[in-house]
């Protein structure tokens, strides 16, 4: 049995640009393909982003839209 799950990335940080998140706020880091899992430190809620925590509102300073890839195939 196989199962598979697309996610649509709209946005990527600009300091580590493998890590990209959905609209649904799902963080994927790209080169791995794992889903990073959002974790609570000290009540604030944020993502452990190259070794290092994150908050969430620090990250939303960070995101930029992803430009379309034009691809010739």
């Amino acid at each position: 049995m196989q199962i598979t799950v697309n996610y649509d990335l709209k946005w990527q940080l600009k300091t580590a640009p493998n890590y990209q998140f959905t609209d649904d706020g799902i963080c994927i880091n790209t080169l791995r393909g794992k889903i990073v899992r959002k974790v609570v430190v000290s009540s604030t809620k944020g993502y452990c982003i190259n070794g290092k925590f994150r908050s969430v509102l620090q990250l939303r300073k960070e995101l930029i839209k992803i430009e379309k890839i034009i691809c010739p195939f």
